[in-house]
């Protein structure tokens, strides 16, 4: 079998199932309409005991079938350093710690191929970046959301990349992030704070996240899913019902943060996925700032400790919702 080509074989529960529905769900990465356009292009192919032919994306699925999908070949993305000034808070010869602004994307990827941090990372470092992840994403060892904002570090070598991917894949990295969310938090219902300094009152929220069933763009609470956890701390409840916190990763899942508030009735103020599609603010996004970030140095094995403070658009917000404040 050519080395493109990808075999699945449904099981009982799968048959009846439309086969682009069925490959999405198997193969997470594949879109449905990239499979639609493989299905199209004669790509997708049905074996069973009786005969052997390309099916349409509607195809339902039978027992005994057998798929072969013939992948093409991942086209190369070419990309381009672009000037576009950063915000270096840290800098030596194994890594970089960028704060990045709200509405930057973090690496190229399908609809945005220029204007990202991974573009301006090239300029201003050319081929002085970590390898592991690819042309793609040279030194992107982990994410931050486009609408979030905050402290990245970014590796210049192998060495330190893969000393960050096992803190992070260990949840050793401390992180920590800044928000304003829906709703007041009942103290009653709260522990007293074990990190005073970030907030007077916590609670834990220990619920597994995957990918959404119903829309692979999602995630959600999913018994079947990965361990997330997020410790929460509570700094103010603000006016108009909404509240200031801190969230402590223990984990660090896609999406974890908006998913984890939005299941205990506080989505971030200012996230329409997660949240109310409506926001009463002139928001660029979610009210997210990952300020705190901390790790062992790769070479040194020092620990060392970064913050940022809060930008301007989330300080503007507190100032109004403020319970010392007489401004709306």
């Amino acid at each position: 079998m050519k080395d493109n080509i990808l075999e699945l074989i449904p099981q009982e529960d799968d048959y009846g199932l439309r086969i682009d529905k069925y490959i999405s769900r198997e193969k997470q990465d594949l879109s449905r309409s990239f499979i639609s356009k493989l299905a199209s292009d004669n790509r997708i192919i049905v074996r069973n005991a009786s005969s052997e032919k390309t099916v349409k994306a509607s195809y339902s699925l039978r027992p005994g079938d057998i798929i072969n999908i013939d992948l093409p070949e991942p086209e190369k993305l070419e990309i381009a350093p672009e000037n576009i000034p950063i915000n270096i808070v840290y800098d030596d010869e194994d890594v970089i710690v960028v704060d990045k602004p709200q509405g930057m994307v973090v690496h190229p990827a399908a609809g945005n191929y220029t204007g990202t941090l991974v573009n301006a990372l090239m300029y201003h470092y050319g081929d002085k970046l970590s390898t592991i992840n690819g042309v793609e994403r040279p030194g992107i060892v982990h994410r931050i959301d486009k609408d979030t904002s905050g402290l990245l570090v970014i590796c210049k070598n192998d060495l330190a990349h893969q000393s960050l991917a096992k803190q992070f894949s260990e949840h050793s990295i401390n992180r920590i992030y800044s928000c304003i969310v829906y709703n007041h938090f009942d103290i009653s219902k709260m522990e007293p704070s074990d990190l005073p300094d970030i907030g007077e009152y916590t609670l834990t929220v220990n619920k597994p996240i995957n990918r959404a069933k119903t829309d692979r763009k999602k995630m959600a609470i999913d018994p079947g899913g990965k361990r997330a956890v997020t410790h929460i701390y509570l700094n103010e409840n603000l006016k108009e019902n909404y509240a200031f916190i801190k969230c402590k990763l223990e984990t660090g899942r896609t999406h974890q943060i908006r998913v984890h508030l939005s299941s205990i009735n506080h989505p971030l103020l200012g996230d329409p996925v997660y949240g109310p599609k409506k926001c009463p603010y002139n928001l660029s996004g979610q009210v997210l700032h990952a300020g705190k970030l901390g790790f062992v140095h790769p070479r040194t094995n020092e620990y060392i400790e970064f913050n940022s403070p809060l930008p301007e658009y989330f300080t503007k917000l507190l100032k109004v919702l403020s319970n010392n404040s007489t401004d709306k």
